[in-house]
């Protein structure tokens, strides 16, 4: 991008160069910067995996949650969009910077003021001093001509103020889906695990009752029977913690909300609420500029910043105001009309460096946002490459852990029956069984990885939420319209 400035012949009075460049804006014209030339976030991470595949370069369609099939979590989603606080927050904030804008563009247009002065008078240049009332009263009109732009400059930079805040409410509503459906699932995650335990208990205490009839047959010792009663007063401790990732996960939905927890309740979820998507669509790397609203945010801080090196450049030229006005005036008995119209100049000589300073910060302010931008579209390519992985690993550990699980489960039956018939010792049961445990649990939190990490990925990818406040306003404008 160029700073240059606009050439001014020399030859022309001050008030002819102002009339010749009334339409130059000096300082930068902002242009998005250019799209990766990049097809590819991590070819390897791309390739299909085994019951999830990647559409590359397909665009995500709708809200992104509705791909885990979950008509409970649209609807706490829902629930959350309408009533979440950061959300009202944000858009209180994005109103706020549409008034600035409206404020700003104020300084393109006359100024019309009005003005009254009343007193009293005494006067002695006559031969006998005299008392007056004196009053004026009339019209001002001044209008800044603003030569290079300065203003409009500024206007800009409000705009994009105002683009950056609604990519911010972007980015909030992004990270509240996505939040939402995160607790969601690890409610859903911390009941299962409980289901688990209560079953592992119930087996702990069949185990404890085989042990007891053994002793009591005379075949097992005391030995026997304690580490029984010990396996199922360890397996009890798992249950609390689990309890307190429920509760805090439920807890959280009502926040999300906007509702204390006793205001509002989640309703309960389980895996079988959700459903792993067969395809996800993945935009690519061309395409992720416009469709992240952290991208986003940082390409308006861009342009916030080209505005404040036009504004700064502005400042190195002169400025012209013109004025005029109406004004009914009388002293004592007498009064006339007068008026007045009057053009000023006003251009900086020396201030010490003072104005050359100030553009040369704007415009490494300028080049430290680029870098900024640019550092923040490459930190996005790395998060979905990562989410791509997740997803390829995940279902390789799935598989891995599906296996596990049938060899524990057979194991542990195995051992049961060979121990009713007295073919091993109850630490081969209670070894079988802890392998069992294991190996349930993991396939549990293996799932609720999955599931995590297939939410990681739309979050990543954008959610399709550029636009989501227009879409917004939009349905508040004609309420029979589908809410999003």
């Amino acid at each position: 991008m160029c700073f240059t400035r606009c050439a001014i012949p020399s030859t022309l009075s001050a008030l002819a160069m102002v009339v010749m460049l009334s339409a130059c804006s000096v300082g930068p014209e902002f242009q998005r910067p250019a799209a990766s030339s990049s097809q590819h976030y991590d070819q390897q991470a791309e390739r299909q995996s085994a019951d999830q595949r990647f559409a590359m370069g397909q665009r995500i369609n709708g809200n992104w949650w509705t791909a885990l099939r979950s008509p409970k979590l649209d609807q706490v989603m829902h629930r959350a969009i309408d009533g979440n606080l950061e959300l009202v927050a944000a858009d209180a904030t994005i109103r706020s910077a549409a008034a600035s804008v409206s404020a700003a563009e104020g300084a393109l247009y006359p100024q019309v003021d009005f003005g009254a002065t009343a007193g009293r008078q005494r006067s002695h240049n006559q031969p006998e001093p005299s008392i007056a009332n004196v009053y004026a009263i009339g019209p001002r009109v001044a209008f800044d001509l603003d030569a290079f732009g300065g203003n409009q400059r500024i206007v800009e930079g409000q705009q994009a103020l105002t683009d950056l805040q609604k990519h911010r409410y972007e980015a909030a509503y992004l990270t509240l889906t996505g939040d939402v459906a995160r607790q969601a699932l690890l409610l859903a995650s911390a009941n299962a695990q409980i289901e688990a335990v209560q079953t592992l208990l119930r087996n702990d205490a069949k185990n404890l009752d085989l042990v007891q009839r053994a002793q009591q047959s005379g075949t097992t010792t005391r030995i026997d029977v304690a580490l029984a009663e010990t396996r199922l007063a360890q397996d009890r401790t798992l249950l609390p913690p689990l309890a307190q990732q429920r509760d805090a996960a439920r807890h959280a939905l009502s926040i999300l909300a906007g509702k204390g927890p006793a205001d509002w309740v989640a309703p309960d979820f389980s895996l079988d609420d959700f459903a792993l998507p067969s395809s996800i669509p993945v935009s690519l790397p061309s395409e992720m500029a416009r469709s992240r609203p952290d991208i986003l945010q940082a390409e308006s801080e861009l342009h916030m910043a080209s505005a404040a090196v036009g504004v700064a450049t502005a400042n190195l030229y002169p400025r012209v105001e013109l004025s005029a006005s109406l004004v009914q005036a009388a002293s004592g008995n007498g009064g006339a009309a007068l008026w007045g119209f009057a053009a000023g100049l006003s251009a900086p000589i020396f201030n010490g460096g003072t104005l050359k300073a100030e553009r040369q910060a704007a415009v490494e302010g300028y080049n430290a946002s680029l870098a900024r931008y640019q550092q923040t579209v490459i930190a996005s390519f790395g998060q979905i490459a990562d989410s791509l992985q997740a997803i390829k690993h995940g279902t390789e550990q799935n598989l891995a852990q599906d296996d596990a699980l049938r060899a524990a489960d057979s194991s542990f039956r195995l051992n049961q029956q060979a121990y009713a018939q007295g073919e091993n010792s109850v630490l081969q049961v209670l070894e079988a069984e802890r392998a069992y445990e294991q190996a349930l649990l993991g396939q549990i939190r293996v799932k609720t990885a999955r599931y995590l990490d297939t939410v990681q990925l739309f979050v990543a990818l954008g959610g399709n939420v550029v636009g989501v406040l227009e879409q917004k306003l939009a349905t508040r404008e004609h309420p029979d319209q589908q809410p999003l």
